[in-house]
């Protein structure tokens, strides 16, 4: 989406219209996935993304490019990587390079050092070795326009089929830049004075996390733990398939980084489930993602955002101006759980709000419809904060609706001990075998006595955070026409507590 961009929606199709995101980024038009290369700068956030522009489908990849000040409003520039005679632009990330431990500045101008993977088709077809490559790109005008580096790759291939994604951040206690990049099944770790000449260094995740398909799209960042101000390394590893509910996901892993080599906290194996993982996301629509660079220490956040859509059944959707959606841009958080182990807890970030209109407060208790919006201009983006006390062994039922037929449902059920989100009541066309409809469960394994949720909704997605975003759920459905109500149902009364209802101004 563009910010200028309403002159687009007068020749789509009406499938389209109700289709379109509006406080989510999209592209103007054609294919997008992954998010790449993201720095801050200058009151900034710059986002990157895999982007094919000749067709809604996935092709050979470039990098796309827009920009924001307030993670809702967002602008598309042109493309800022295109394919050369080494390959594809897959991904990849970017860094401020204010010392110009590169050499590429000017010196007028800081560097910005975008670090990708050349993926060369050709080599692939022959069956040949070494395919994938790791080559930067200079920017001397704040990521705008882009030089590739006349000595690519800068970093060639071991003899590994799949060797990828290159995350690279400073390493600010050891004064020189560290690299993660993704191979079939493992990470590998690289470090650097310059960006340019690198150096292996050490691998991880042979013997835990899930492999039931490929890892991509690594991060590493630390994050403070907020109950004790000690600090954790956290790794950020995407897989598919092998997601915790069919095709893709993102695990990550909780220890210390010695310069050298990661190792994960004896603590963190307690919350392993059974492939061996723990999960950003549990729902299934949140792929790929990665954190901004160079986010100001005064800011003091870690803030993410992933791919809005799963490998099953991505290139299928039923958008065909575009395809592909962000997530909204999350915090992430470091907490320590009772039991002596940490947890990454996510909430949608701050800015959401500073572009909403609080719709309604909690006066007096509610007993089935939360919020109706059948009236008036309301275009289907709205964020809920909603907590519920003294809660018995019963089924809570959220449902987002319309008079038409189309239902989502998510909630508790407070007696199998479980979180659900069911899809399979929205109207969606039939587009693929592979768009689970069937009701997601997740075994909360403990009875809730409070329940607190934000939840962000647009015309297509739902992104639910429970309690301070200990668990986080994603998922996207297509309904037949515009959903209106959000209702909650039990057979038993129940309490309230509060709620608040926001409107969140849309650009679109």
């Amino acid at each position: 989406m563009l910010k200028s961009s309403k002159s687009l929606y007068n020749n789509i199709s009406e499938e389209n219209r109700l289709y379109r995101p509006q406080i989510h980024f999209t592209p103007k038009a054609k294919w997008m996935n992954d998010p790449n290369g993201m720095f801050f700068l200058n009151g900034t956030y710059h986002l990157f993304y895999q982007y094919y522009p000749e067709g809604n489908v996935w092709g050979p990849m470039h990098w796309g490019h827009a920009t924001s000040k307030d993670f809702i409003n967002w602008t598309e520039h042109g493309i800022a990587l295109y394919p050369d005679e080494l390959g594809y632009i897959f991904s990849g990330s970017a860094v401020v390079d204010y010392n110009n431990t590169s050499g590429l500045g000017d010196g007028d101008s800081v560097p910005i050092i975008a670090i990708f993977t050349y993926h060369d088709p050709e080599k692939e077809k022959r069956g040949e070795e070494g395919y994938q490559t790791q080559g930067i790109a200079y920017s001397l005008d704040e990521g705008f326009t882009w030089e590739k580096y006349q000595g690519n790759p800068v970093l060639s291939n071991p003899g590994l089929k799949d060797f990828r994604d290159p995350k690279v951040i400073w390493d600010e206690e050891r004064n020189r830049w560290l690299m993660v990049l993704s191979t079939y099944a493992e990470t590998l770790f690289y470090r650097s004075e310059n960006l340019i000449n690198w150096k292996y260094v050490s691998s991880f995740g042979k013997d835990i996390g899930a492999h039931e398909g490929v890892w991509e799209c690594p991060d590493l960042f630390q994050l403070e733990v907020n109950e004790t101000g000690e600090k954790k390394w956290v790794l950020l590893q995407s897989i598919n398939p092998g997601g915790p509910n069919g095709g893709s996901g993102t695990q990550y892993f909780i220890g210390g980084f010695d310069g050298e080599k990661f190792t994960v906290d004896r603590s963190f194996k307690k919350q392993l489930d059974e492939n061996g993982a723990v999960w950003l996301d549990y729902g299934r629509d949140n792929y790929a993602g990665v954190t901004w660079s160079n986010v100001p220490k005064e800011d003091g956040r870690r803030l993410f955002i992933g791919w809005m859509s799963n490998w099953n059944y991505a290139d299928k959707v039923p958008t065909y101006e575009w395809r592909g959606t962000m997530t909204i841009p999350r915090e992430l958080k470091l907490r320590l759980k009772e039991d002596g182990s940490y947890i990454i807890k996510s909430l949608p970030v701050k800015e959401l709000f500073n572009n909403s209109d609080l719709m309604y407060t909690l006066k007096k208790p509610l007993k089935t419809t939360i919020c109706d919006v059948s009236k008036g201009s309301f275009e289907s983006s709205i964020v809920f904060k909603i907590s519920l006390d003294d809660l018995s062994s019963q089924v809570y039922t959220f449902s987002w609706s319309n008079n038409k037929g189309d239902s989502l449902e998510f909630g508790l059920d407070n007696v199998s001990e479980t979180f659900f989100i069911d899809r399979s009541k929205v109207g969606a066309p039939k587009f693929s075998d592979q768009f689970l409809t069937e009701k997601l469960i997740y075994e909360l394994k403990k009875q809730y006595k409070k329940l607190a949720l934000e939840v962000v909704i647009d015309k297509t997605s739902i992104e639910i955070f429970l309690n301070e975003g200990e668990h986080v759920f994603t998922e996207i459905f297509f309904p037949k026409y515009k959903m209106t109500q959000m209702s909650l149902f039990s057979d038993k009364e129940f309490t309230i507590k509060n709620l608040k209802t926001y409107k969140i101004k849309s650009y679109v």
